[in-house]
């Protein structure tokens, strides 16, 4: 169903969408022409769930919506950089980032919600719509995908710096577009790849370019320590829901 309303300034845009103001006090992620609605559909059932688990994210409201042809999805407006943006403007609070980056990530895996997709069904999506990889390699992803653990621990999929919004009521996490239930080691080694290999903005060079490296290299640590610290082993499933 299309909805009246007309989308405000442009807020912010990714990859796969772009985020618009929606009257006083919400914002509209409106996804880019061409993208499947399912994608808004998944994304707006796991927000939902992950809003009543009572994880650190965006309020969500309503179904999935279409605006000019495209899908969409209505959250609350967030005012506030995200945690990548906080790094590279005040990189001595890089240390207590990390630790808050660990919490929220502990937390999560903390949390089971049964009505979430299996994660290894997300990855398999994810090489199979993947443009650089050839069949062969392919085959072999998904041929060592089966032997991933199964679980039922919350795990966001994309969790790195750029997805957590430093609000005034905390740190909150975005784009859940990839989240599903599974093996929290195995959504940590994800974003070990994201924090630590990465592909730096061209307009970091020089200099400016080593000690970002080096920066991210001490966020990484940091947040590793501080994972480990609150979730120092594998735990037991639990009834659906958060520790």
């Amino acid at each position: 169903m299309s909805e009246p309303k007309r989308l405000g300034p442009l807020i912010a845009q990714g990859r796969t969408a772009e985020i618009y103001a929606w009257g006083d006090d919400q914002a509209l992620k409106l996804f880019r022409a061409g993208l499947p609605a399912a994608w808004a559909e998944r994304e707006a059932q796991v927000g939902r769930a992950i809003w009543q688990a009572g994880l650190a994210a965006p309020a969500i409201f309503g179904d999935s919506i279409v605006v000019d042809g495209r899908p969409g999805i209505i959250y609350e407006r967030i005012s506030g950089v995200s945690m990548l943006q906080r790094l590279r403007s005040q990189p001595w609070q890089s240390l207590e980032l990390a630790r808050q980056f660990a919490a929220i990530h502990a937390q999560m895996h903390d949390c089971t919600r049964d009505e979430l997709p299996a994660q290894r069904e997300q990855l398999e999506r994810g090489v199979g719509r993947a443009p650089g990889l050839t069949p062969a390699i392919k085959e072999r992803i998904l041929a060592r995908l089966e032997r991933l653990p199964d679980g039922t621990a919350v795990c966001h999929g994309d969790y790195h710096p750029d997805n957590v919004l430093m609000s005034r009521r905390g740190p909150l996490v975005v784009d859940w577009l990839t989240a599903g239930r599974g093996a929290p080691m195995a959504d940590v080694a994800r974003t070990t790849l994201l924090v630590r290999f990465s592909r730096l903005p061209p307009e970091i060079s020089g200099p400016q370019r080593w000690m970002f490296e080096a920066l991210r290299d001490i966020f990484y640590a940091a947040y590793l320590r501080e994972y480990r610290k609150r979730r120092p082993a594998p735990r037991p499933r639990s009834r659906p829901g958060c520790r």
